[in-house]
């Protein structure tokens, strides 16, 4: 569990398109095997602290020739913002991706000092 010291909660959250392949017959699209995507957030504002991050699919567009496999995750989480990560393989097919991210964590407070 993460534990918040202070009443400055911050919520930042988003859309993001990760790829439209169909429309360029890009690797996700027509490609086999192991394939990534990975597109970075800058949050809002800085958070305190390393904030709590989660992502998930808003829109998946597949072909229906293949089985449908995929992983979306969040990586390299910072105060600032981080990475999603999309991964697909074997023979899956995808035309285009949108994830919805949303991070939780603590704000600064105006008498937050950086003496080193």
């Amino acid at each position: 569990m993460k534990r918040l010291r202070n009443h400055l909660i911050g919520i930042d959250q988003g859309d993001v398109v990760l790829f439209s392949d169909f429309e360029h017959d890009g690797i996700m699209w027509t490609g086999e095997g192991p394939r990534q995507t990975r597109a970075y957030v800058h949050f809002s504002e800085a958070f305190r602290s390393v904030p709590a991050v989660r992502v998930g699919l808003t829109m998946w567009d597949i072909s229906n020739h293949a089985n449908a496999r995929m992983d979306v995750t969040a990586e390299d989480v910072s105060e600032t913002g981080f990475a999603i990560v999309f991964r697909t393989w074997a023979d899956t097919k995808v035309a285009r991706v949108r994830v919805g991210w949303q991070a939780i964590g603590e704000l600064r407070q105006a008498d937050d000092w950086d003496i080193y």
